[in-house]
């Protein structure tokens, strides 16, 4: 059967032996997929498509778009400002922030999941500052240097500010994943951002599944009519660390306009 893979949060950077040893391995398993989803944060960061990037993290990035399966780019927070180039340099489609799909009978809500973080309130005002259309205009009117300088800032601040924040502020918020998902009318929430791989059941039969960020493993959701799987793997080996039965799953009635 015919499986959908998503990731997110791999943040590359520089090419690094075991990143692309990871990239090379899922990018193998990609070839025979029905679809690929990219959830954003595929970089560290990304300034503009004027970006150099390494020739070897260029050449997966050309892997990508040989895949047969169509493959989708969701932005993250670090790589909102991917544009028609990079995008025809993965062979990607972009699609909305908050997309729908449907699998198994169920309906499915994929997103980056910065924006559920809502007890975080100073990031959500800087992320507000930085999807500004007036902000974007003017930071890619600058120069390049000029952007990658500011970029290193912003991350550096990111890591110092994070550091010192409690962890649930960090997280998703209970309410917000609620409303999301009442708003959607979907089953099931499935998320990066916060580097905290799980499925988490709720109560009322839906569920909200977070893919991992890329290290010492990779991380990826399959996703099929069955089910999905929440899978950890290196070069060598994958190993399955929870799975979801749709029949598990609450059957949502759908309004007229569908998912988000």
């Amino acid at each position: 059967m015919a499986e959908t893979l998503i990731i997110a949060d791999l943040h590359l950077a520089r090419a690094e032996p075991h990143t692309l040893a990871l990239l090379d391995a899922f990018l193998d398993r990609a070839r025979h997929v029905r679809a690929v989803y990219i959830l954003g944060d595929l970089f560290d960061y990304w300034i503009g498509d004027d970006q150099p990037l390494d020739p070897e993290i260029a050449a997966r990035l050309a892997r990508f778009a040989e895949l047969s399966a169509p493959v989708y780019f969701l932005p993250g927070n670090r790589d909102f400002l991917v544009g028609d180039d990079l995008l025809a340099r993965l062979g990607a489609k972009a699609i909305p922030e908050q997309a729908g799909i449907e699998m198994g009978g169920r309906q499915l809500l994929l997103l980056h999941g910065d924006e559920l973080c809502i007890d975080d309130v100073a990031y959500q005002t800087m992320r507000a500052q930085l999807r500004d259309p007036n902000f974007i205009r003017d930071f890619l009117g600058r120069p390049l240097p000029e952007r990658i300088a500011i970029a290193e800032d912003l991350r550096s601040k990111s890591v110092t500010e994070s550091s010192s924040k409690a962890d649930d502020i960090m997280d998703v918020n209970a309410a917000a994943v609620a409303e999301m998902l009442d708003r959607s009318h979907t089953a099931c929430l499935i998320h990066g951002h916060t580097h905290r791989p799980a499925i988490h059941r709720l109560p009322d039969g839906r569920a909200r599944v977070v893919t991992g960020d890329w290290g010492e493993f990779g991380w990826l959701v399959a996703v099929d009519d069955e089910g999905l799987r929440l899978e950890r793997f290196t070069p060598t080996g994958t190993n399955v660390m929870d799975l979801l039965d749709w029949q598990q799953v609450a059957v949502v009635e759908q309004t007229a306009g569908g998912a988000a």
